[in-house]
């Protein structure tokens, strides 16, 4: 069971904000053109050319523009001409590494940190690594022997590969750590990296989610029926609608970097939004199915309202994990009431619905997308709900933009063995 922060003096734990962030995401590659499809309901999905064949029931993804992968050879991949990289530096990369790396550069800059500083600073980074990568290593290794695998095939493909690139590349001599709890992970990044600030052992922590986007690193989910079948990209994914039929899957990368606040202050950075508490619990009821209580997840938002030290009346809008299946969503709304039972209810969308699920990486995505909710003030929509599910009801489900915009949020993750993380996070300005 996790300990409460607050078994600690409050006065000893350091506070923790987020002053840098950076986006490669199918609702756009950069802050600014994420903020626009967030403020203006633009969705990422789109039908994808991997899924043409008709024997292939899924039809729709999250897509990455301006990234290629053609072939598992990187001397043939392509990405935005901004980001410059040597052959060394991609040799080790998966997909998923390269997304990062570019993203870790929007990062670094919009952060304002020196080389020193990165140098010092800690990572923790969430991916499922490159599944397709594996798939042509091992097919390579089985059919024309070991000495014709690529010399980098290990390390492109494993999980670790995203840590290990990037700690390389960015010259990271702090703590760096893999997570790997399914759609989890990268929330869970994000709280390691919370705790490892906010207890004294590192100034400055990166938070770093990444995925795939092809043909093998989703379609595995539709041998569980969790994909969604429809092929109109403007009706799907539609988290808590009566229709919902699955999750859309994307890739992609989000990096946050988390700073002890009287070293953000000395540099005179600026800050997107505080950290002020986060928590972790399982369901103990099923490898796939989430407990249709939501007992896991509400343990999980009751302990980050402690952790934080707030009371539900003070939560404004919750970014709900809502990936558009109808076990998980039922699930959460399950959660949501019972957590704020008797009164006041937080404004809840789901961001997905504009992005699809990026898996590993949607946690820091969602953080992310949360830390621009605080500072821009707006409250993100889910978007494509035609008919909302009965079972939200007295749950304020945002279909469309309102005027209200959040102070103090939660941002919602689970994955597969009921694991499950909620985030406090508060705009800065309420934060002084």
């Amino acid at each position: 069971m996790q300990i409460p922060s607050r078994a600690i003096p409050h006065s000893e734990l350091k506070r923790v904000v987020i002053t840098g962030l950076g986006f490669i995401t199918s609702i756009g590659n950069g802050r600014n053109e994420v903020l626009r499809s967030l403020r203006e309901c633009r969705t990422g999905v789109e039908l994808f050319p991997e899924f043409a064949h008709q024997d292939i029931p899924v039809k729709l993804a999250g897509t990455i523009k301006e990234f290629h992968f053609p072939t598992p050879y990187f001397e043939d991949w392509t990405h935005p001409a901004e980001y410059q990289l040597t052959r060394e530096q991609m040799r080790p990369m998966a997909p998923n590494s390269l997304y990062a790396w570019c993203a870790m550069r929007q990062a670094v800059e919009s952060a304002g940190l020196t080389p020193a500083q990165i140098s010092e600073s800690g990572l923790m980074a969430a991916s499922g690594g490159s599944m397709w990568l594996a798939h042509d290593n091992l097919q390579t290794m089985l059919t024309r022997g070991v000495k014709r695998c690529q010399p980098m095939g290990i390390i492109n493909s494993i999980p670790g590969s995203l840590h290990i690139n990037l700690a390389a590349n960015f010259k990271i001599k702090g703590p760096t750590l893999g997570f790997s709890s399914a759609c989890s992970s990268s929330a869970h990044a994000v709280g390691a990296a919370f705790d490892l600030i906010r207890l004294g052992r590192q100034k400055i922590v990166f938070a770093v989610g990444a995925e795939d986007c092809n043909k093998i690193s989703i379609l595995p989910f539709a041998s569980v029926r969790a994909l969604s079948v429809q092929t109109d990209p403007n009706l799907s994914p539609c988290a808590f609608d009566l229709k919902r039929d699955g999750f859309v899957g994307t890739g992609g990368a989000a990096v946050l970097v988390l700073e002890e606040l009287e070293h953000a202050q000395r540099r005179d950075a600026t800050i997107c939004a505080e950290v002020i508490g986060w928590a972790q619990t399982s369901d103990g009821y099923n490898v796939l199915a989430p407990d249709p209580e939501g007992d896991g997840l509400r343990r999980a938002m009751e302990a980050a309202l402690a952790d934080a030290g707030i009371a539900r009346e003070e939560v404004d809008y919750i970014n709900a994990h809502a990936p558009s299946t109808p076990s998980g969503d039922a699930s959460e709304i399950c959660a949501i009431k019972r957590t704020f039972a008797g009164g006041h209810k937080p404004n809840v969308s789901s961001t997905k619905s504009l992005t699809g699920h990026g898996l590993s990486l949607a946690g820091a995505m969602e953080t992310a997308f949360c830390c621009l909710a605080l500072q821009e003030k707006f409250t993100p929509v889910s978007a494509h709900i035609s008919e909302l599910d009965p079972i939200c009801e007295g749950v304020p489900i945002v279909t469309k933009p309102i005027a209200d915009f959040p102070r103090i949020l939660l941002n919602n993750s689970s994955g597969f063995g009921g694991t499950n993380v909620c985030l406090a996070l508060r705009s800065w300005e309420n934060g002084r």
